[in-house]
């Protein structure tokens, strides 16, 4: 197979939809001779930040010389993005070979075809990082924790970044049932290491915790981080203590996360995986994740933040008026429709003087004109612009050179807006 016919294999997978549950991919790992199973596994679970903590872990780790594999979803333009090794991605021949490989096993098995494609992709990569013998391997949860893919694995630690209102149509209205479902990646013995504020989710992670014998370190109670200037903090642990430590990820809200992965990775060490000083400086200061509050540096100036439920969108709101100045601000938004569209409109379109609805080429996608239709109650001048693409090029025709434009609802809708600039040699 080609690359083209393996990529559209693998997405061709996306029509059984989500399916959640665990017998899927025990089948298909088992078809590989169970290679999780040989994996020592950081898993990463949360509402927000699962994918910045993971990368700053990453990037950490690798700087003390470890093999370190990340397996994140979803991708912004390659599905390569999602497999990397020491912040390498996976070769598309590695993925045509595995893909063939695991086909053939699958085929061999008489597996039944009714897996997903996060299923597929998930035993492809553990499979890889078992090959390529990566010393960690650090697996962000896709959706929920308890049903997902990725909660085959018996982890060294387990990380639940902050639990908040997301996939409400899966994981239940509440936040008591969002948290219950967050907190089924908790395994037996394994300490899990968190950032939840509330304390219904506390509770409810204690539960689980003490159900399973699982040591339990809460941000603000067991380790502290400090806020002492922009991008900069302070770190307490139990043993650590580390002083002015400088990140290189945009955003007051990222001393949270970096906060969350430095409790992690104070617990990690304890079980034989050491951490230099001088590692945990480099790696937070090199630490690149695409996206996520990403300033690109065109003319005007191009804000990429994939914030798409409400705590995401408030988390923006704030940045958007406190860390950045701009006189206009352009908005192009596309958010799926199983979010929290209204509040998430709601939240940032007031900030907009233009704002232009589009909408992914994801069949989750809501309806520009739908977007629209909302952001006219918070904004003067809304337009429908349904290919995002093309949303951002009318923004950049209208913005002069200290205007802000920001692309969000969506890391689909950003993930467009960065293939386009990269097709257009922008970026």
């Amino acid at each position: 197979m080609s690359h083209h016919e393996t990529a559209a294999y693998l997405y061709g997978l996306e029509r059984f939809g989500m399916v959640f549950g665990l017998e899927n991919i025990t089948l298909l790992l088992r078809a590989l001779g169970d290679p999780h199973r040989d994996l020592k596994v950081i898993h990463v679970g949360g509402t927000n930040g699962k994918g910045s903590v993971s990368a700053m872990m990453a990037s950490i780790l690798q700087e003390e010389g470890h093999r370190v594999g990340l397996y994140t979803s979803p991708h912004l333009v390659s599905f390569t993005e999602r497999i990397q090794i020491n912040g390498a991605e996976i070769p598309w021949e590695e993925v045509v070979k595995l893909t063939e490989l695991l086909r053939k096993r699958v085929e061999e098995e008489d597996i039944p075809q009714r897996f997903t494609f996060f299923d597929f992709t998930t035993a492809l990569a553990l499979y890889y990082f078992f090959l390529r013998e990566v010393e960690v391997a650090i697996l962000e949860v896709g959706l929920g924790g308890r049903l997902d893919s990725t909660n085959v694995v018996h982890p060294l630690i387990t990380v639940i970044t902050n639990v908040s209102r997301d996939h409400l149509q899966i994981l239940g209205e509440g936040i008591e049932d969002i948290a219950g479902e967050k907190a089924g990646i908790v395994k037996h013995g394994t300490p899990l290491i968190s950032g939840a504020a509330q304390p219904e989710v506390i509770r409810i992670l204690e539960q689980e915790c003490e159900k399973k014998e699982a040591p339990l370190r809460l941000l603000g109670r067991d380790f502290w981080g400090e806020r002492i200037a922009s991008g900069a903090l302070n770190f307490q642990g139990s043993t650590w203590r580390l002083a002015d430590i400088r990140l290189g990820l945009a955003g007051s809200f990222q001393i949270e996360n970096a906060t969350v992965a430095l409790g992690a990775l104070e617990a990690l060490e304890e079980t034989g995986y050491r951490v230099e000083k001088e590692s945990i400086y480099q790696g937070l200061a090199k630490v690149c994740w695409p996206g996520r509050l990403e300033l690109l540096p065109t003319s005007p100036q191009i804000l990429l933040d994939g914030a798409h439920n409400p705590a995401a969108a408030r988390v923006l709101k704030a940045c958007l008026e406190e860390e950045f100045d701009y006189r206009r601000l352009y908005m192009v938004m596309g958010v799926m429709e199983d979010k929290e569209v209204s509040v998430i409109v709601s939240e940032l379109a007031p900030l907009a003087d233009m704002l232009i609805a589009s909408s992914p080429h994801n069949p989750r996608a809501l309806s520009a004109w739908r977007i629209a239709e909302i952001a006219q109650n918070y904004c003067k001048e809304v337009t429908v612009i349904e290919d995002v693409g093309q949303g951002v090029a009318s923004a950049r025709e209208k913005a002069q050179e200290d205007d802000l434009i920001v692309v969000t609802g969506s890391l689909y809708t950003v993930g467009e807006a960065r293939d386009f600039l990269l097709s257009k040699g922008k970026l």
